[in-house]
């Protein structure tokens, strides 16, 4: 039996790696996110705020998350979040596509940037070629996004680690000076805090395999796991960065520039063909996470979705990101990611962790 089929990986990591491919390209892929919530508090109060407030944020909800879905039997967003906050699921569901919308357009933006910057491709190559695989990846269903985005993860976390390796015997110093002697400016933990709770929405993307549990204890276990294997490649990266701060601060694709300065070409072909993977795990992911509630939809009447739900729907929502792409990456991420933070916290984190553990403890 092979790692990716045994019963204890689905229950306990498959969760995890699909949250963690699904947050990747709006969460941290290109680097500017990082830059964006945590290079302006310094290298040190940057990693602080990575390693202790995002992460631990993300694995209590995500495992809370987890065990709500699994007591209930929820395992798409609409029946989750009507359980959760009855009426009220109805805010969230408008908060979630705009979601959506702008993680599907950094996604597309960053995919036409990273042709560009590789082949100087006109940057609509990339954006079509990534929403032609992100379609047919749909198409195929959960099964077989999760056995692409287990295998891909493997795939980055290698490169990604040996993407560190390589920066940490060039520039150890660099790294080692910034993060003794550039002070912490800011709140870090408030950085730490909105970069989580704007990629929350992504658990409501991945509660389809919760149904490998067979506990709600199991559940909440991939849960916690699952914040550690989303936030790790984020680490890595950032402790890369460090190397390279301040100027890291004004770069559009920060990692891409990292790679350019190593002159390695071999190194910036893998890396930024497997981050053209994780754009299409994440677009699939999110993409998915719609399809399969208007199938639910469906089922919770009695009937079958209709056969061109998936593919019309898949293909309205790669057209309308496509455009909001042109307003830019930067400007994407500083003011749509961080509205977002806040109305999912308000529209989500409060929630599950009041009514949802109210409900929980209730039922037992």
């Amino acid at each position: 039996m092979s790692i990716l089929s045994s019963k204890k990986f689905q229950k306990y990591f498959v969760p995890g790696i699909v949250f963690q491919s699904c947050v990747i390209a709006g969460g941290y892929g290109t680097g500017r996110e990082l830059v964006e919530y945590f290079m302006g508090y310094g290298p040190l109060g940057g990693i602080l705020g990575m390693s202790i407030v995002s992460m631990l944020t993300w694995s209590i909800i995500c495992g809370v998350s987890f065990a709500f879905a699994h007591a209930f039997k929820k395992y798409d967003y609409k029946s989750f979040m009507k359980k959760l906050m009855g009426p009220g699921w109805v805010v969230f569901e408008v908060a979630y596509i705009v979601f959506i919308l702008i993680v599907l357009a950094v996604v597309s933006a960053s995919a036409g940037s990273i042709l560009h910057e590789l082949f100087g491709l006109n940057k609509w190559f990339g954006i079509i070629g990534m929403s032609v695989a992100v379609f047919l990846l749909v198409m195929n269903g959960s099964e077989m996004i999760e056995k692409v985005l287990s295998i891909w993860s493997f795939v980055l976390y290698g490169v990604y680690i040996l993407f560190l390796v390589l920066v940490i015997s060039r520039y150890s110093g660099e790294i080692g000076q910034n993060f003794a002697s550039v002070p912490i400016t800011g709140n870090w933990a408030l950085g730490g805090f909105q970069y989580a709770f704007y990629n929350l929405a992504i658990i409501i993307a991945v509660l389809y395999t919760i149904r490998h549990c067979d506990s709600e204890k199991e559940a909440f276990a991939s849960g916690l796991i699952a914040g550690v294997i989303g936030i790790l490649p984020g680490i890595i990266l950032f402790i890369a960065m460090c190397g390279f701060y301040p100027v890291i601060i004004d770069q559009e694709l920060p990692v891409d520039f990292i790679l350019a300065q190593m002159n390695m070409p071999w190194l910036r072909y893998m890396f930024q063909i497997v981050l053209f993977g994780t754009l299409i795990e994440t677009g699939s992911g999110l993409i998915y996470s719609i399809t399969d509630r208007i199938g639910e939809g469906y089922k919770g009447k009695g009937k079958q979705a209709p056969g061109w739900t998936t593919p019309v729907t898949a293909i309205i929502l790669l057209i309308s990101t496509t455009f909001i792409s042109s307003y830019g990456l930067i400007n994407l991420i500083a003011k749509g990611y961080g509205t977002l933070a806040w109305v999912f916290f308000f529209v989500y984190v409060i929630p599950i962790m009041t009514l949802g553990v109210f409900k929980l403890l209730k039922r037992k």
